[in-house]
């Protein structure tokens, strides 16, 4: 039990990066969409329907699409908001349509979006 504790531990405290490491070495070497692990996760920690789509109801998911016209000024505004580095931010709009951040409150989302617009950027909420 103590092992699982420091394996919580150390994931906890992953940085973006290393997340993204892990995130390939999952996806490349083992076949496992860690985004889609998550989401079966939560759904059957959910305890029913009900409450799953409570949770679809507070929680949204920004997806840039792409970058537009001003792809730099995108690329900028993106490592701003996520604290990424430069070419994170870049290889992140370079591979749109992608995740920009998940599982966050309406009113971020409808900011980010709304941030991202103003750059030149096609943005979606889910």
């Amino acid at each position: 039990m103590a092992d699982l504790t420091q394996l919580a531990d150390q994931l906890v405290n992953l940085t973006v990066k290393e997340v993204k490491e892990l995130t390939d070495i999952l996806k490349d070497q083992y076949g496992i969409e860690p985004a889609a692990a998550g989401v079966a996760v939560v759904a059957g920690g959910a305890g029913g329907g009900e409450a799953a789509a409570e949770e679809e109801k507070t929680s949204f998911d920004v997806i840039l699409k792409s970058a537009g016209a001003s792809k730099l000024a995108v690329v900028k505004l993106v490592k701003e908001l996520t604290g990424l580095g430069l070419k994170d931010a870049k290889d992140l709009v370079d591979s749109a349509p992608k995740a920009l951040k998940e599982g966050i409150a309406k009113d971020e989302a409808e900011g980010l979006k709304k941030s991202l617009e103003e750059a030149g950027a096609e943005v979606e909420i889910k």
